[in-house]
């Protein structure tokens, strides 16, 4: 499929930010075709491996969101970075970045301890929380893996 090509190409990302925001980033919103054909989108929090080209979310094992992964593996997800003071402005800029690609639903325990344990490191160090988590949760955890096919990252200044 040909994805559609920005509109204001001077406001466009290149590559390398749209990277850089979804490393840097810890959330953002994931959008599914929901029930009767309407939009579904949820606010996930993401893991992005660059050399993978793929996002993970990880999610519980019934609902919504995958009822409709599962009739329709197409996505996009919605990443928007914090708002950057312009020195000598009220103006703000801001930077974001729209994937779409195809999700993968993922049910191995060893990856799901691997990949969640990374995606707790974006938000804590503490060792014994995240081992604890994960001896909660993770038997009762899937990994959403969204392959990225075409990633589009703008900047804009509110004025």
């Amino acid at each position: 499929m040909k994805f559609r090509e920005l509109v204001r190409k001077k406001k466009q990302l290149p590559p390398e930010d749209c990277a850089a925001l979804l490393t840097e980033q810890k959330r953002g919103v994931l959008s599914v075709l929901g029930d009767g054909g309407y939009p579904y989108g949820t606010p996930m929090d993401h893991y992005y491996s660059e050399d993978e080209g793929v996002l993970y979310f990880h999610c519980g094992r019934v609902g919504h969101r995958l009822d409709a992964l599962r009739l329709n593996d197409k996505a996009s997800y919605c990443c928007l970075g914090e708002p950057e003071e312009i020195e000598g402005s009220w103006a703000k800029r801001i930077r974001s970045v729209i994937v779409f690609g195809r999700v993968e639903i993922i049910d191995d325990y060893d990856r799901v301890v691997d990949i969640t344990t990374k995606l707790c490191h974006k938000f804590t160090d503490d060792e014994a929380y995240i081992r604890r988590e994960i001896e909660r949760s993770g038997r009762g955890t899937l990994l959403l893996v969204l392959h990225i096919e075409h990633m589009c990252g703008k900047e804009i200044v509110e004025e």
